[in-house]
Parts: C-alpha cells; sequence; structure tokens
C-alpha cells in the first residue's frame, strides 16, 4: 500500500470522527468510534469500520442514522480532503473489539478456573 493511500486513510478517519461527532445532527446515533479507513486504490471507494457502544437494537439504530447521514458526511469530507473526487463512502460494523472482549473474557475466567493450581 503506498504511503499516499495510508495518509489520506488517516486523514479521512480524522475528519470523518469529527464530522460523525460534532456536526451530524441524527439522534439514532449513539457513541460512534471509527475502528478502520479502508481506501481503494484509484480513490474512488472507502469503506469506513466502525465500534459503536450499546446493544443491538443500538447498532442497528446507529448504522440506519450514517448511511442516511452518507451523503452529508461525503460532502463535508470533500470540503476537508484535497481530492478530485471525494470516494464513495460505506460503513460497516467492526466486530474485531466485541469478538476481542469475549476472547478477553473468557482467558480471564480460564486463569480464574485453573491458575491457582502452579502458585
Amino acid at each position: 500500500m503506498s504511503e499516499r493511500i495510508k495518509r489520506l486513510q488517516e486523514e479521512i478517519k480524522k475528519e470523518a470522527s469529527f464530522i460523525i461527532q460534532r456536526k451530524v445532527k441524527d439522534p439514532r446515533l449513539g457513541f460512534v468510534s471509527i475502528t478502520d479507513v479502508e481506501l481503494s486504490r484509484d480513490y474512488s471507494y472507502c469503506k469506513i469500520f466502525i465500534s459503536v457502544l450499546g446493544d443491538e437494537n443500538e447498532r442497528e439504530q446507529t448504522m440506519e442514522g450514517l448511511h442516511k447521514a452518507t451523503g452529508f458526511i461525503r460532502s463535508e469530507l470533500a470540503k476537508k480532503l484535497r481530492l478530485k473526487t471525494v470516494p464513495k463512502l460505506s460503513f460497516h460494523y467492526d466486530q474485531s473489539l466485541e469478538y476481542g472482549s469475549k476472547i478477553d473474557a473468557i482467558l480471564k475466567k480460564l486463569d480464574l478456573d485453573g491458575g491457582s493450581d502452579g502458585e
């Protein structure tokens, strides 16, 4: 991956986070964190991976709100980024944090169940 794409991904991540937190006025949006951004090599598509604090219903509401706000977010990004065309945005729920938490909980449980044998 080129340095330019990496730089642009970081810039998109920073700017999109700011726009979602400060400018999107949708009550459906919960506490959203952008975990990763993948930009296509031709800069035409951008996948934004998000994490949402809350239950399944809150996640669904947040995803719905983000999909509705995609045009607004893209137009705000156009004002900040120095690109001929702003990539088409798509939002995806990132399950890696949730998965990591489950693994961590399992490891802690295993440690509590069997960790005192050798001490």
